[in-house]
């Protein structure tokens, strides 16, 4: 490599070093976020709420109505047969829980309705009770 030839280089690494150091001393200008979720609120913002909510409608859910629980042997399990009576924690006239995916939401009591079993809901749990109960 002749000597002009290293001189160039030598100037050129210099200046690119020069330029580095001059942007890493100027404070850099935020750089603008691309507005990826405008679509989930409105224009204005009003009613940005509600399409929220709109997302999540129809996704389905496990929603069970517990009259009580026991535990039982296989033994005793393998002995039911038409007419047995299996006996639960729960008490006669006391609200069965209802739950969705395993968390209790609310209370209700039985009815029937043109010959079908419903649940009469008669206390919801707030959504702080909720919480308490996942944590």
């Amino acid at each position: 490599m002749s000597d002009t030839e290293e001189q160039v280089s030598e100037d050129d690494w210099a200046a690119a070093m020069g330029e580095q150091a001059v942007a890493e001393a100027a404070p850099a200008a935020p750089a603008a976020s691309p507005k990826i979720f405008d679509q989930l609120s409105g224009e204005d913002g009003r009613n940005a709420g509600m399409q929220d909510y709109d997302m999540i409608l129809d996704i389905p859910v496990k929603l069970t109505v517990e009259l009580g629980r026991t535990h039982i042997s296989i033994r005793d399990l393998l002995q039911l047969a038409h007419g047995s009576v299996v006996e639960l924690d729960g008490l006669a006239g006391e609200p069965m829980e209802v739950l969705v995916n395993g968390t209790l939401i609310a209370q209700g009591e039985v009815v029937v309705v043109n010959d079908k079993f419903g649940i009469r809901l008669t206390d919801i749990a707030s959504p702080h009770e909720r919480m308490n109960k996942i944590k």
